[in-house]
């Protein structure tokens, strides 16, 4: 997203300004602003208060999971119910940091340096790294990633408390629209950065097997089932592929 007024501050001087720059400019930020002002009216319908859903949006910092937490506190869940029933809505977001934190470890990096960019490590955060990690000096992609996740959820915090604040007056149904928003900004900006075989094969066998799954199976985890079938189904097909040579260029790009 263009930006006509502030221009970008220098990444080697300022990388943590430059990460909030790139939050703050980047097109996901509109949808992540639309998505949680639909969470903080979830929340408010729901009888939670403005703090707490602050709260919640700081620390568990992934709107899905936070529509769990909200809605099985809200159904009479326990506390240790809701924490189960989050943590599995986060697990999917392991890989996500498996493949994004060796992006920025250095020789000497510490642990607890790590920490921060793991818990900023949602889709908003991951797509738009892999985006800009290559153009960031490696000593400088912690501190840039600390800006660009800090960047993220103060958008994140505004939206919540503009949410809750105009909850009375939002329509339901564009409430509910708004959540939806974000899933369709990840699955088109995963179709535009999907640039090798592997990663369109992957994409498109997974819009395929979802419905099938959830119409045939009714598992109840059919997101789960489908994803690990396309991911598996991608994985074979690619070592296929490389050991037939089909494709020497996509061989180069993946090594």
């Amino acid at each position: 997203m263009p930006n006509f007024f502030i221009s970008a501050p220098d990444v080697e001087q300022h990388p943590f300004a430059y990460g909030i720059y790139n939050a703050a400019t980047s097109l996901l930020a509109a949808a992540l602003f639309a998505n949680f002002i639909g969470l903080g009216a979830l929340a408010h319908d729901a009888g939670f208060s403005l703090g707490w859903v602050l709260a919640s949006t700081a620390f568990v910092w992934a709107a899905p999971a936070q529509i769990v937490l909200i809605s099985s506190i809200h159904a009479g869940a326990s506390i240790l119910e809701a924490a189960v029933a989050v943590t599995l809505s986060a697990v999917r977001l392991l890989p996500m940091v498996i493949g994004l934190l060796p992006m920025m470890r250095m020789p000497k990096t510490k642990t607890y340096e790590l920490l921060l960019p793991a818990h900023f490590t949602a889709v908003t955060f991951w797509v738009e790294s892999y985006r800009l990690l290559v153009g960031v000096p490696r000593e400088r992609r912690i501190v840039f990633a600390n800006g660009l996740g800090t960047g993220f959820i103060s958008i994140s915090l505004v939206a919540t408390a503009l949410g809750y604040v105009l909850a009375g007056r939002l329509p339901p149904l564009f409430a509910a629209g708004v959540l939806a928003l974000t899933p369709l900004v990840f699955l088109l900006s995963t179709a535009h950065n999907g640039t090798r075989f592997v990663d369109r094969a992957g994409l498109i066998s997974g819009l395929i097997l979802y419905p099938l799954v959830a119409i045939v199976l009714h598992t109840g985890v059919d997101i789960l089932v489908s994803g690990l079938a396309a991911g598996t189904l991608t994985y074979v097909l690619h070592r296929y592929r490389r050991r037939r040579r089909v494709d020497p260029l996509d061989e180069l790009t993946d090594e």
